[in-house]
């Protein structure tokens, strides 16, 4: 998964680099509008990261353009413009997602996997291997040894979470999010029941589902 980050604070723009490339994303950045507009307008990238405040081109004319050309990319703006206004305007003019600064880096990475869900994105690497399953992201398919699952979309968006965040623990909030959006829950026994019917599935097909409990903490993928 490519990111784009426009971004014109040099140790922000640094730490989301740092710590998105350690969650397995692929980062390009720029503190420049001008360059961030030619960057993005490759087409190369499916999610972008946008600051508003930014020299030589602004957020907002990025935005536009982008809308403009048709370039199949999720934009979440993070600025430091915190307006009911501010972020009308920014979600009017394109925008997925609006987040203000200051922000808590586990809120972004799950408004990023949110994002990630919604319609078609391009999505180069498109399975995710782990032991005797594969994860089938264009396909919406859990394949154990070959054979479909058959999940339930819920269950679905509970794995696919988790396997395309391997090393990472997810709570129960968290997942909440990602199943329902930035809105809207899911409460803590919904998840643990979609969790426990889709161990069932995969147990009856004489496998053990990879996802475990750290208990106060939440779930992760566990690899050997």
């Amino acid at each position: 998964m490519k990111v784009l980050i426009i971004e014109d604070s040099t140790s922000l723009r640094r730490s989301l680099k740092i710590g998105l490339s350690n969650l397995g994303f692929t980062v390009d950045d720029t503190g420049d509008g001008s360059e961030g507009l030619s960057m993005v307008l490759s087409g190369k990238y499916s999610l972008l990261i946008l600051d508003l405040m930014l020299p030589s081109v602004d957020g907002t004319t990025i935005l536009k353009a982008i809308r403009k050309a048709n370039i199949d990319i999720r934009v979440l703006i993070l600025s430091a413009r915190d307006l009911t206004e501010d972020k009308i305007d920014g979600l009017l003019n394109g925008a997925d997602d609006y987040l203000t600064k200051p922000f808590s880096f586990d809120e972004l990475h799950v408004r990023l996997l949110c994002l990630m869900r919604r319609g078609s994105l391009n999505i180069n690497d498109s399975k995710v291997c782990i032991g005797s399953f594969t994860l089938d992201i264009h396909l919406k398919q859990l394949h154990c040894n070959k054979i479909d699952t058959n999940l339930t979309p819920n269950e679905y968006k509970l794995v696919e979470c988790l396997f395309t965040n391997q090393g990472k623990v997810f709570s129960s909030e968290k997942l909440s999010e990602y199943l329902a959006g930035q809105y809207d829950a899911v409460a803590k026994n919904s998840i643990e029941a979609h969790l426990s019917s889709t161990r069932k599935k995969i147990k009856s097909l004489g496998y053990e589902l990879p996802i475990k409990t750290k208990r106060g903490f939440g779930y992760f993928i566990e690899t050997k």
